[in-house]
Parts: structure tokens; C-alpha cells; sequence
């Protein structure tokens, strides 16, 4: 029966093992030093040897005759834990066996002594799949157990696992294994089996794989089946649905010519040949960052505008994670080309963009100035125009005795005061203007300051504790998202948060600063968005200050003590301010908030 090329190169002993040479090293040196611990964890990206490495270990540690910390190998302790129905080495898949009774069957056994090895090693595989009870189930076991078991915990996802279970283990980072080790592996493992291929096919191959060796492997397995003779470029790009480089180049000259008929034709066709859109975006971004690479650090010249071409870039970056969402990844990219089409290459020629005039960069250096000194004369301009008034009431009087003392002589002196009063009352509009933004501010806090006195009214009145585990555990999700180009600082803000109380209907969040309170508040409808899209729940945010949930539940015991109970109240209707966009409320209650040190752009 044919064998997969990962399972048939599967790395046996330690020296065989390549792209995680520090783990290594500590590994053995606890083999030879005998001082291994009772608990390990392995972490890091898929196919990057955790698993493989748990096996290794485990077999070592077993050896009555190790040689410079790998298994000899020809021991009656080796010879029996080569052997798949070796009983002392248990390998559990938590994805299956993620139960509470799962666990404590295996704490039930763990007391029996090995039947043929010196240790019993249980290599529990993507742990982070066990529930919060199992995770309880192991605890005490993990720290304390025999002194004939070894516990070995393998995951790609840290942050799931509980801080108590990653305590109570020694952690070991594993890391994306570099392109030159992965190609250097291929080209040996291509040669045992007599594979015909070029270097360029294993960089592609590397490359793709993003540092997995198992997946390195497996495209190479791909490969060998879909063609008989010497594997190509060409079999590579046709087998994983990607374009050429020659395609490519169309593509780009396409988008920043801004041909929108090219573009639409173009993604059309790769969509109706079966080619993969997702991978497509990938290497354009690749292309794209090449070029950028080639023209500030070889100083090569192109024809689009380098710019643009960083545009380009960042554009299609930020919108990936919504590209491999987006149920039809096809209308997606069209509409994403075509807006960027719209606003950067529409209408104007690569030379235009190289060669703007002087006077359209000075009108818009001017243009910029003077938003800028409006902006900063905005904040002061009550106190200017307190000034402006005493002016002009100086100006108003002293015209006025002048015209009273002769009138006949100069008829014109009298329009300089009607002039000055204008101006006043224009300033006077302005500054009702921004006073009027700032009630606005003020006005939506306070409707939402009220809708959360509700809200924590109702959430306490509802509360329940497994609710709050639930939601607590829930919360790690947003670990993945803290560097997303569009909802990260969402996701750092609901990280920065206490979870305080919850209820089937809402939660309890609260922060130290009061100013941050009023920002989160000025954007729930997006933070209340993100939390329940993430976290699959539906639930309305309280947002406090952590005095205020001090007060709130000082004042929710005493009730709880006095023999009363809350009760369910309605909430307030959340209020819609007109005149004012939502960018602008923002900004405003920010200045309003932090004054100078808040830059604005």
C-alpha cells in the first residue's frame, strides 16, 4: 500500500530532525542530563513537528541505553515503543476525546504502572479543544502525577488553553521552518525517490507551504501524481490554481491603467478556468511587493507609479481576511479593483501621476495649511472672539463720537464698524457652530450614560456565573484579531475590558479611565457588532468605569443582604443627534476629552 511522503519521511530520532534546532538541543540535553519534567507543552504552526517531536521524546526517555540523548534503538524498551500496539505510549486526540469523562477515564488509568516501558507518556494532541471541565478534570493531575507518567501537550492554539494547564507545563515554542531548510528536506527526499524537479518547483513549493513541512511535503506528493515525467513550473501553477508571471504583469498594467473592462475580463476568466481566486490575491500582493523591493533597493525604474502601487497593496492586504470570508470571493475582488480603480488610476495617465504641476502641489500645500490653522484657531476662537467683540464695541463707540463730532466730513468711516460687526457675527456663528457639536457630544453621552444604568441594572437582575465563564472563555477569540486591519483596535479595546457580570441578554464591561468609557461608548453599535459576529453570541454591552462597578456592586450585595432582589427595568430608547456625522461626534468628544495632546489629521 503506498505511503504519504510525510508519514514515509516521518523524522525518527532527534538528528533528523530539521527547523527547530534550539528545541532540539534543550530535548536532549534533558535526556542526557536526566532531567526532564513531569509536563510538557509543544506550540506553534501546523506541520512544524510537534507531534513528531512528543514521539521522539517519548521513545528516548523510555531508552535504557541513550546515546547522546536519541533512543539506541536496539534495546527491548525501544524495540517495544517502535511498535503500534505499544500500550505505555497513548497518543489522545482532544478534537474527539474533549469530555470530562474522557479524562477522567485516563486519570483512572494513569495510577497503573507501565506494562513494558519505564514511563507511561500520554501525548494529548490539539489540547485546545478540550472543555473547560475536562481542563478542570486534568488539572490536579497535571501537576502531581506519578512518578512513572509524563504528560506531553501538543496545540497550534495557545491562547484556548487555560493559564493554570500552561503553568503547571514546560512550554516549548515550535517556529515556521525556514524556505532554505524545507527545500534542502525536499531535494533529499527527491532524490530517494527518484522525483525529477527543478530548484525553482521547491521555492515555489517552500514558499506556499508558509514554513509546514508536512504541507510542503504533501504538495510534493500532489505533484509526483499529476504528472508522470519531470515535474514544472507550469504543473505547480496549474495543479494549486495560480496564474503565471506573464498573467500577472496583465493584471497590474490592467489596474493601473485603469482599464476596468481588462480587469473585469480578466478575473472573470481565471474565475471560469477553476483558477483560486484567494491564492490569486496572494501572489499579486507577492508581485506587487517585489517590484516595490526592486525599485527602492536596486533603484529599477517601472512604469507604474510606486505609489499606487503601495496603495494597491495595502488595499488588497487589509481586505484578505474579508476576501476569504466573503461567500463569493469573485464579486468581492471585482468591487474591491474597481474602487481602487475609481479613486487612484480613474481617468488620469502614469505620467500624469509622475509629473503633477508645481502650482496643483502648491494650491493643495496651501489648501492644507490653511484646514490646519482653521482647526487650531477653532478651539480658541471663544476666547478670540471675546476679544473681537471688545474691538469692535471700542471701534463702534469711538466711529460714533467721531460722526457725532462731524458727521458731514467723512461719510465712510461709518461702514468700518458695520464691516468689523460682521465679522464678529460671522466668528459668533462659528463658535455656535462648534458649541452646537459639542451639546451634540454631550447630549449622546448622556442618553447612553442612562441606557447603560439600565443595562447594568438588568444584567444584575438576570446574572447568572456560568453565563460569565462562558463569556469570560469566549473573550480569548479576539487574541486572533488584535493585529486585523479593521477591527483591531476593536478587538485590543474588548480585550482591555473586565467582563463583570453577564446575563442570557447582556454583559458588564468596565475600564479604569473615564475617558475611555465615553470613546467606547461613542462606538458600541461596531464594538457590540464585533462581539457578538466573534463570539457567536447576542448579547447588548454595558460599558462602566471600574469605580462605578465598585459602587454597583457594593450596592447590588446590600440589596442581595437587606432580602430584596433587582428587578428587570425598561430600558431607555437610544436616542438619534441629527447635524452631526458620526467621524465628527468623535473627533469632538476626543478633543473634548484629552484637549492638546489629541493631534488631529
Amino acid at each position: 500500500m503506498y505511503q504519504a511522503l510525510y508519514r514515509k519521511y516521518r523524522p525518527i530520532d532527534f538528528d533528523s530532525v530539521v527547523g527547530q534546532e534550539s528545541l532540539v538541543r534543550t530535548l536532549k540535553n534533558s535526556i542526557i542530563n536526566n532531567s526532564f519534567s513531569h509536563a510538557y507543552m509543544f506550540f506553534g504552526p501546523r506541520g512544524t513537528g510537534k507531534t513528531t517531536l512528543s514521539k521522539i521524546f517519548a521513545r528516548a526517555v523510555n531508552c535504557l541505553n541513550p546515546i547522546d540523548g536519541n533512543a539506541c534503538g536496539k534495546c527491548s524498551c525501544c524495540l517495544n515503543s517502535y511498535e503500534k500496539e505499544c500500550v505505555d505510549i497513548i497518543e489522545i486526540d482532544a478534537a474527539s476525546n474533549n469530555g470530562v469523562d474522557e479524562i477522567r477515564e485516563l486519570k483512572n488509568k494513569i495510577s497503573l504502572v507501565p506494562a513494558n516501558l519505564k514511563f507511561k507518556v500520554y501525548i494529548i494532541d490539539e489540547v485546545h479543544m478540550l472543555s473547560l471541565g475536562a481542563f478542570n478534570a486534568l488539572l490536579k493531575t497535571l501537576e502531581e502525577p506519578p512518578e512513572h507518567a509524563i504528560f506531553i501537550l501538543a496545540t497550534t492554539d495557545p491562547q484556548k488553553v487555560p493559564e493554570t494547564i500552561i503553568s503547571r507545563c514546560q512550554c516549548f515554542s515550535f517556529k515556521r521552518i525556514s524556505n532554505g531548510c524545507i527545500v534542502k528536506r525536499l531535494r533529499d527526499i527527491c532524490k530517494m525517490e527518484k522525483i525529477s524537479i527543478s530548484d525553482e518547483v521547491l521555492n515555489e513549493i517552500a514558499s506556499a507551504s508558509e514554513g509546514g513541512m508536512r504541507d510542503a511535503l504533501g504538495l510534493l506528493d500532489k505533484l509526483r501524481s499529476f504528472t508522470n515525467g519531470e515535474i514544472t513550473v507550469d504543473d505547480f501553477i496549474e495543479l494549486n490554481g495560480l496564474i503565471t508571471k506573464d498573467n500577472l504583469k496583465e493584471l497590474v498594467d490592467s489596474i493601473m491603467q485603469g482599464d476596468n473592462t481588462r480587469v473585469l475580463q480578466l478575473i472573470s476568466s481565471y474565475n471560469e478556468n477553476g483558477k483560486n481566486l484567494i491564492q490569486i490575491m496572494s501572489q499579486l500582493m507577492n508581485y506587487l511587493r517585489n517590484i516595490i523591493v526592486s525599485y527602492y533597493v536596486d533603484n529599477i525604474i517601472f512604469a507604474y507609479n510606486v505609489d499606487n502601487l503601495i496603495k494597491l497593496v495595502n488595499t488588497v492586504n487589509e481586505k484578505m481576511f474579508d476576501i476569504k470570508k466573503s461567500g463569493n470571493p469573485n464579486i468581492y475582488i471585482e468591487m474591491l479593483l474597481l474602487k481602487f480603480m475609481n479613486d487612484y488610476t480613474k481617468n488620469t495617465t502614469i505620467d500624469d501621476k509622475k509629473n503633477i504641476s508645481r502650482e496643483i502641489k502648491t494650491l493643495e500645500k496651501e489648501k492644507t495649511v490653511s484646514l490646519t490653522e482653521n482647526f487650531k484657531t477653532k478651539q480658541n476662537i471663544e476666547y478670540n472672539n471675546k476679544i473681537e467683540d471688545i474691538q469692535v464695541i471700542k471701534s463702534i463707540d469711538k466711529d460714533n463720537n467721531d460722526d457725532q463730532s462731524d458727521n458731514s466730513k467723512n461719510n465712510d468711516k461709518v461702514e468700518e464698524p458695520v464691516k468689523n460687526i460682521n465679522t464678529s457675527a460671522s466668528m459668533s456663528s462659528t463658535v455656535d457652530n462648534t458649541n452646537n457639536d459639542n451639546d451634540i457630544v454631550t447630549l449622546r453621552l448622556e442618553n447612553l450614560f442612562e441606557i447603560m444604568k439600565a443595562r447594568v441594572n438588568n444584567t444584575l437582575a438576570m446574572a447568572d456565573k456560568q453565563i460569565l465563564k462562558n463569556v469570560v472563555n469566549s473573550m480569548n477569540v479576539f487574541n486572533d484579531y488584535t493585529f486585523d486591519n479593521e477591527i483591531g483596535y476593536i478587538a485590543c479595546s474588548l480585550l482591555d475590558g473586565k467582563v463583570r457580570a453577564a446575563s442570557e441578554d447582556s454583559i458588564i464591561l468596565s475600564y479604569y479611565y473615564d475617558s475611555i468609557v465615553k470613546q467606547n461608548l461613542l462606538e458600541l453599535d461596531k464594538i457590540t457588532d464585533v462581539f457578538n459576529r466573534l463570539t457567536n453570541l447576542n448579547k447588548k454591552i454595558a460599558i462602566i468605569t471600574d469605580d462605578d462597578w465598585e459602587k454597583e456592586k457594593s450596592k447590588y450585595i446590600q440589596t442581595i443582604k437587606n432580602g430584596q432582589q433587582y428587578t428587570v427595568i425598561e430600558e431607555p430608547e437610544m436616542k438619534v443627534f441629527e447635524g452631526l456625522k458620526e467621524n465628527d461626534i468623535i473627533s469632538n468628544s476626543a478633543m473634548e476629552l484629552f484637549g492638546d495632546i489629541v493631534e488631529m489629521e
